[in-house]
């Protein structure tokens, strides 16, 4: 009965190591995949090199934070391959009356992630409160994201999918507003809309164990960073200091947002949509 539980023991170490050893190996291929994938999603030939200073790239977010909780390995690793990347952030965070602070607090998170001020555009706009029960005009919403669009000439936007990721009210609108503009013919030919995946609360929550599900999952884009991308995540993070409850650094710890992004295709074609 005691070898038979030694035997165990060794056999959960083993097969726990062959995970972490996995998990690094798909770290250091993601740099040539994550090349492979972006000339894919831009249709860029495959005889041209792609370094990443030929993406211009808008976020599109509903809170301040929202560039860090939850996008922080795509915007890390698209700064790394000298990519343009832009924000929009379509509200203060003014829900506690804290909307100067918050406002400050995203233009110190975005410094840390590679994000210069002068590509930050945060909205203040009456229709556009940060309240999870609010419901957000997609028909504004829509056109401020085309307006921005069009005067930067962005060629990927990225921002949540239909849940949300948290499931919060603003950001599925903001699908919804960039689901509108993909069926009504407004974006431009040469622009990819990717929506970031949303998972299931155990995947959430398994921190870099979660890895080896992303990687292998279909995804038309995956966003990978190590322990020195991971720590500027969390530099970002600690940047809210107004967001910083005891249960934001569980979420800092354990999220695997803030080690991996994986996002889909927003297609562009005539989709059954109600415009409120």
């Amino acid at each position: 009965m005691v070898a038979v539980k030694i035997m165990s023991l060794y056999l959960v170490v083993f097969i726990f190591l062959c995970y972490l050893a996995l998990t690094k190996c798909i770290f250091y291929r993601h740099g040539k995949t994550l090349r492979k994938s972006l000339k894919l999603v831009l249709n860029v030939s495959s005889s041209r090199d792609t370094d990443g200073a030929d993406i211009r790239a808008l976020l599109v977010t509903a809170h301040p934070d929202d560039e860090c909780m939850f996008f922080a390995p795509t915007i890390i690793r698209l700064v790394e391959l000298n990519a343009s990347v832009h924000l929009l952030c379509l509200s203060e965070g003014n829900y506690y009356n804290q909307g100067d602070q918050r406002r400050q607090e995203l233009l110190n998170s975005c410094a840390v992630l590679g994000i210069p001020a002068s590509r930050i555009t945060i909205v203040d706009h009456k229709k556009l409160p940060d309240d999870p029960k609010a419901e957000w005009s997609i028909s504004l919403v829509s056109s401020t994201i085309v307006k921005h669009i069009r005067a930067h000439s962005f060629n990927m936007v990225l921002t949540f999918d239909e849940r949300g990721v948290s499931g919060h009210a603003n950001h599925t609108a903001i699908h919804k507003a960039v689901r509108h503009i993909a069926s009504t013919g407004q974006v431009p030919d040469d622009c990819c809309l990717l929506s970031l995946v949303t998972v299931g609360l155990l995947r959430k929550y398994i921190s870099i164990l979660e890895l080896p599900l992303s990687w292998l999952l279909p995804s038309c884009l995956c966003c990978i960073i190590g322990s020195r991308g991971y720590r500027r995540a969390k530099a970002a993070m600690l940047c809210h200091r107004t967001q910083l409850l005891w249960f934001r650094y569980l979420y800092i710890t354990f999220s695997r947002y803030m080690f991996v992004n994986t996002f889909q295709i927003i297609p562009q074609g005539p989709k059954n949509l109600k415009i409120y």
